[in-house]
């Protein structure tokens, strides 16, 4: 996927707790990157940060592709998009990339999360409000994008 998709950057720095032995980033930090990539594209689109009820979502899903390491102390930049928006399911792309690479991007890996809305007392799947696709969908396909610290 071109990053031209993508509406939503954040940026962050790897710290030494993150790196394992062989001096890369442990396999098992990437889905660490991923969550705090969704947490600040939720806070972006203004999805459970901005009063509303609040809705609970399971990670049913979770893939990640390794295309290169990531080293100790570099800066990567995570993006996020909504890929697919269902009933009561939303798949999230993210992609990790080196920082400092342009337009083109340094792809390191790509995530794939399909997370459900879930009623916790049931412990079932309950519909995603339309209010809240469309916001998801409203920010995807606005100009130009949004990159935060």
């Amino acid at each position: 996927m071109s990053l031209s998709d993508f509406r939503f950057c954040h940026r962050t720095r790897v710290r030494y707790g993150e790196v394992d032995q062989q001096g890369v980033v442990f396999n098992a930090r990437y889905l660490d990157y991923g969550d705090i990539g969704v947490t600040e594209y939720w806070r972006a689109v203004g999805f459970r940060f901005s009063g509303e009820d609040v809705m609970e979502f399971h990670v049913a899903r979770a893939e990640v592709d390794f295309k290169k390491p990531i080293y100790p102390d570099e800066e990567i930049a995570i993006w996020v998009r909504t890929e697919r928006i269902g009933n009561s399911s939303m798949t999230v792309l993210v992609e990790l990339h080196g920082a400092d690479a342009g337009v083109e991007g340094d792809l390191r890996s790509t995530i794939r999360e399909v997370q459900v809305h879930v009623d916790l007392a049931a412990h079932r799947p309950i519909p995603i409000p339309d209010a809240v696709k469309a916001k998801f969908l409203d920010f995807d396909q606005r100009d130009g994008v949004l990159f935060t610290p």
